[in-house]
């Protein structure tokens, strides 16, 4: 028996001499601060009562010591450690030896060694997002060209690193931000579209080498700043009307909706609604029954808008209202073109020549020829004869009315249309002749009626008439004025002449100043004038 008992001892001896020491193949344990631990039994011998085994604990210098055994430190049955409520001194390499007496060897042979890190965390991982709004599935939302901050937290015993990552469409695992401590933050100002994506906070524990990870889903929401776009198009049916709205470029994907305006309704609108959907672009097709003149279609879109306000567009439904020259006038054999010009329907209208009273449809070929410049329709004639004489229709039609209009087309021969014209011209010839002629007889009628002196103005001089009417001064008249000889019927014919004054201020004068008198005889005697006769 004592030599079996000697084989196991040096079997034991060797197999113990791969973990003597305290190098890298030290068993790693972590406990958390106020926990209970119980380090496995020594490897090998558990079964071997006999044999005296000891837990010592390294120290900093390199060298050993017993671990004293306490109530918190036990060595239980079968050569387990077991520590309660650890604290962080208790932190260390703990080996299970056997005691260098009992054997020639110089060292203690050690048959198990365990590196006990006293460790807490990351704990209590959290990652905030400042001003986002949670769904209902957990994800996170913000409008665009807001001010988004990041805020990345942690507790770890001893020590922890945090870092902020980011994963985009195009981009994983971008680092926005990392350091050390408890608390880590990030801002975006003014999140745009590309920022959308999942945002990462980690924690890593430095001694135990442990990571914990908090992500948040963030979608940026935005709506497009200008109003939906509304407009219609042809329908197969002439019939019915289609309206189309769209509004690109929001996300997520907006709700349309087509309703009947009556009036101004606020920012909420009631009233009949169409139809809805969550679409970009929304069609509505109505058939006449339910259309009217002056009715309003609006279109309302609502996106994802920190306001909540939802913008619109509407269409005014309008008749069409044909345009263009009722009576054309043209030579045979050339060509004309017939316009007619509708661009005031809406929904835009069906617009068609036809001709003769029964509106036969015109069918293009060398004869005619049809062609639309934007809202001009023209109808071409070519090699123009009698029989296209007649009367032609433009007709317009959309949901709300059915207008035409008429134009009547006369085909002339060339002679008879090139006489009316030289009669226009000729005519307006003699007309303006006729009109210069009477305008200078007129502008010189007192020069051929009253001689060139009546031309004068009046600034140059005065004219004074004086007539005598009293039997007592008729001789003196009589012999300072020439009479005529006596007409048939005994009356006689008086000479009056009429002295002219020149032009002047004329002050008055005292009648018994004689001298003034002769002054003023003088200046008259010094001035001749030219008498002017009338016959009386």
């Amino acid at each position: 028996m004592e030599t079996v008992g000697t084989l196991v001892l040096l079997l034991l001896c060797l197999s113990a001499s791969a973990v003597s020491g305290s190098g890298s193949n030290d068993t790693v344990l972590t406990a958390a601060p106020g926990s209970n631990i119980t380090l496995p039994p020594c490897h090998l011998v558990s079964n071997l009562t006999q044999v005296t085994l000891m837990w010592s604990k390294v120290n900093g210098d390199g060298g050993s010591s017993p671990v004293p055994s306490t109530e918190r430190i036990k060595v239980l049955y079968g050569h387990q450690l077991q520590i309660q409520g650890v604290t962080p001194g208790d932190g260390g390499i703990y080996q299970c030896i056997w005691p260098s007496r009992p054997l020639p060897a110089p060292n203690s042979t050690v048959f198990s060694s365990y590196r006990l890190l006293v460790t807490s965390g990351p704990e209590n991982v959290s990652l905030s997002i400042g001003r986002a709004t949670p769904l209902s599935n957990g994800t996170l939302i913000v409008y665009r060209d807001s001010s988004v901050s990041f805020n990345c937290s942690g507790s770890s015993f001893p020590s922890q690193h945090l870092s902020l990552t980011f994963t985009g469409g195009s981009s994983s695992n971008v680092s926005l931000a990392s350091g050390s401590g408890s608390w880590l933050s990030y801002t975006i100002e003014n999140i745009q579209p590309s920022n959308q994506g999942l945002y990462s906070c980690w924690a890593h524990n430095n001694v135990s080498d442990r990571t914990v990870q908090k992500n948040h889903q963030l979608l940026v929401y935005y709506a497009p700043d200008r109003h939906p776009d509304c407009s219609w198009a042809p329908a197969a049916d002439a019939s019915h009307a289609l309206f189309n709205c769209s509004w690109f470029g929001a996300y997520p994907t907006p709700t349309l909706r087509w309703v009947e305006d009556q009036g101004d309704q606020g920012a909420h609108w009631k009233g009949h609604v169409f139809v809805t959907a969550s679409r970009d672009s929304l069609s509505l097709s109505l058939n006449r029954s339910l259309l009217s003149e002056g009715q309003t279609l609006r279109c309302m879109a609502k996106g994802f808008d920190p306001s909540g306000k939802e913008k619109s567009c509407s269409l005014t439904l309008k008749p069409p209202y044909p345009r263009g020259e009722p009576l054309v006038t043209a030579l045979e054999g050339t060509s004309v073109t017939l316009t007619c010009t509708e661009d005031a329907s809406i929904p835009p209208a069906n617009t068609t020549w036809r001709k003769g009273l029964q509106q036969d449809a015109i069918t293009p070929g060398w004869k005619y020829a049809l062609s639309q410049d934007g809202p001009a329709f023209k109808l071409t004639i070519h090699n123009l004869t009698k029989e296209d004489e007649g009367v032609f229709f433009c007709r317009s039609e959309n949901p709300l009315n059915l207008r035409e209009l008429e134009v009547v087309l006369t085909v002339r021969a060339p002679s008879a249309f090139t006489g009316a014209i030289v009669g226009i011209i000729i005519a307006a010839l003699v007309g303006g002749l006729t009109f210069i002629v009477a305008r200078s007889l007129y502008s010189c009628r007192h020069r051929i009626c009253l001689g060139g002196e009546f031309g004068q103005t009046e600034d140059d001089r005065r004219e004074v008439m004086s007539l005598v009417d009293s039997d007592d001064d008729e001789q003196i008249f009589q012999d300072a004025v020439p009479r005529l000889p006596p007409l048939t019927n005994g009356n006689h014919m008086t000479l009056a002449q009429i002295h002219q004054i020149p032009s002047g201020d004329h002050e008055d004068v005292d009648p018994g100043d004689t001298s003034s008198q002769q002054q003023e005889h003088t200046e008259q005697t010094e001035q001749p004038v030219d008498p002017v006769t009338y016959i009386f």
